[in-house]
């Protein structure tokens, strides 16, 4: 694979984009913007992971393309506070603290509250908001206000000397926002003017049809949940969804009903949005966890993480029975204000199983309108490439499928099919002369977090995965070098097997054996006993019980 060493010498007045993370997953989005030997990055997320992760905390994007060009870094753009694309923002400042950071008044709140956690410092936090136009280096940003379902989300246009870029970020059309804050199209419109040489589109739900449903249309069916809960009502949705929790938070006072935050990032969180006006709480609305006892069932609303089932979150907490204060009881309602991120599913599903089981009436968007994506749908698309008639255009935000829904809008609208770049991860697309071309690839695997361990532990990933699916057997032996002899075992113990211990009672003979004839033949060490033990134990296992486990052979030379 091309690195960053390989790739062909950016030319003067050209402008490199590479894409470190975002493009094939829903998650870990960052790209890097590079121009006469100064860099420019725009957003920094992390992706969640998935059950062929066991143990990892997050997974990074490709973050070590940028260690041999810290000192290059003049700017990180972010376009909003979801996880996703400022997650990974305390990763890249460890390694460097002082680039300037820009952002909107709430994203820049919530990483400040990460970094804390982080105990970073002498960091560069540069408020802006939309309508601003700053220059840094080589870049003229401009920041333009955007919909999208976390409050003060921005798209950025980039100013060159090869030309203009604009990043939508994550965004959506909504012609109602439940705070007044529209797309700007008047501003698209205006850059369209100007002349777009590339433009990086959302592309989440470039594969569903027409316009997403406004925010304001869940209303009716939050009111139905509230008019239905008889018992307790526990709200699950994103910790940054401060718009939806404005909703329960009104059509709790609407019912007479008081509000619990439960899961940290949501007391945090929203902690954050009140005290910056984005949140407004009505008075005496609030109550504390350790007081909800002082309430009857039906008087409190419990808002809560874990909408995406995350293990250690609440709601999966609450749904195992492991919550210290709250309980699910039959006729209890839960309803999951959220969509599914994907790779999520069967984490979610698991939750909803284990609160049915325990008797809760579950409500999520697969049988009620609990919740509307805050993307842009194929028909909000349209609108943008027919406005904004770019010279050429490079998907982003979204699995390989949505990239490509996407291109084949931009195409639809007359786009030449060779100036629509469908990247992935890592490839290096260039702008000159008002076209922009793929010309080489630098590797942006995962980079992954495994509690203070960050990087390559793919070999650990390798071996959780056989532990958890084929499983575990060791093998000890004690033997006499001297006399060629086996003085004791072997001794097999396996685990994550269903048969009986007897079932291994044949292979213990040929392990004996084996070793044996080693010692005969002149094997004297360690290591060469030690394969032969697990090429025996491994074959034998591999014929009779179609497994292929871990295997530790153990032996011990007197």
């Amino acid at each position: 694979m091309t690195d960053s060493k390989t790739l062909p010498k950016l030319k003067p007045g050209t402008l490199r984009v590479i894409p470190l993370g975002g493009l094939g997953d829903v998650g870990r989005n960052m790209a890097a913007f590079e121009i006469d030997g100064q860099i420019a990055l725009v957003d920094c997320g992390v992706l969640f992971p998935e059950d062929q992760h066991p143990g990892v905390d997050l997974i990074l994007p490709a973050l070590n393309y940028l260690d041999d060009r810290l000192d290059d870094i003049v700017a990180l753009v972010l376009t909003h506070g979801h996880e996703d694309h400022i997650g990974a923002v305390p990763y890249l400042l460890r390694k460097r603290s002082d680039i300037p950071v820009y952002g909107s008044k709430l994203t820049l709140a919530l990483v400040r509250n990460k970094l804390k956690e982080h105990r970073i410092r002498n960091t560069v936090l540069n408020q802006v908001k939309e309508g601003e136009r700053l220059t840094q280096g080589a870049f003229d940003f401009e920041f333009i206000a955007v919909n999208h379902s976390i409050p003060d989300a921005l798209a950025v246009a980039i100013r060159t000397a090869a030309g203009t870029v604009l990043h939508t970020g994550d965004f959506k059309m909504d012609q109602l926002p439940l705070d007044g804050r529209i797309t700007d199209l008047r501003a698209f419109a205006r850059l369209a003017e100007e002349g777009i040489d590339l433009f990086m589109s959302d592309s989440t739900n470039s594969e569903v049809p027409g316009f997403t449903t406004p925010e304001k249309d869940v209303e009716p069916a939050i009111a139905r949940v509230f008019d239905q809960a008889r018992q307790k009502l526990i709200v699950a949705c994103f910790a940054s969804h401060v718009h939806r929790v404005q909703q329960v938070l009104n059509m709790a006072v609407k019912h007479g009903r008081k509000v619990v935050y439960v899961g940290r990032s949501m007391v945090r969180n929203m902690a954050t949005a009140r005290e910056l006006g984005y949140l407004k709480v009505p008075a005496d609305t609030l109550i504390e966890l350790k007081d909800i006892d002082k309430y009857p069932e039906d008087r409190v609303v419990i808002v809560s993480t874990g909408s995406q089932g995350e293990p250690l979150a609440a709601l999966s907490r609450i749904a195992n029975k492991e919550h210290p204060v709250i309980e699910v009881a039959p006729g209890d309602v839960v309803l999951l204000a959220s969509s599914l991120i994907p790779g999520n599913e069967n984490s979610v599903y698991r939750v909803i199983n284990g609160l049915s089981k325990l008797g809760a009436q579950v409500v999520h968007k697969g049988n009620a309108l609990v919740h509307v994506s805050g993307h842009a749908s194929a028909g909000e698309l349209l609108y943008c490439y027919n406005i904004l008639t770019p010279k050429n255009v490079m998907p982003v935000h979204g699995e390989i499928r949505h990239l490509i829904a996407n291109a084949k809008l931009a195409i639809s609208t007359g786009v030449p099919a060779d100036r629509v770049i469908v990247a992935e991860d890592g490839d290096a697309v260039d702008l000159a002369n008002g076209r922009a071309r793929k010309v080489g690839r630098i590797d942006a695997s995962y980079i992954f977090v495994d509690g203070s361990t960050v990087g390559d532990i793919s070999e650990s990933l390798t071996d959780r995965m056989i532990l958890g699916e084929e499983g575990f057997i060791s093998v000890v032996s004690v033997v006499s070098l001297h006399n060629k002899e086996l003085l004791s075992g072997p001794e097999i113990n396996a685990r994550g097997f269903a048969e009986d211990p007897s079932v291994f009672d044949d292979v213990r003979r040929q392990v004996a054996d084996a070793l044996v004839k080693a010692l005969k033949e002149g094997v004297d060490d360690t290591y060469r006993l030690q394969q032969v033990t697990r090429r025996v134990m491994g074959a034998w296992v591999s014929k009779r019980l179609r497994r292929r486990p871990m295997i530790v052979p153990v032996v011990v030379t007197t």
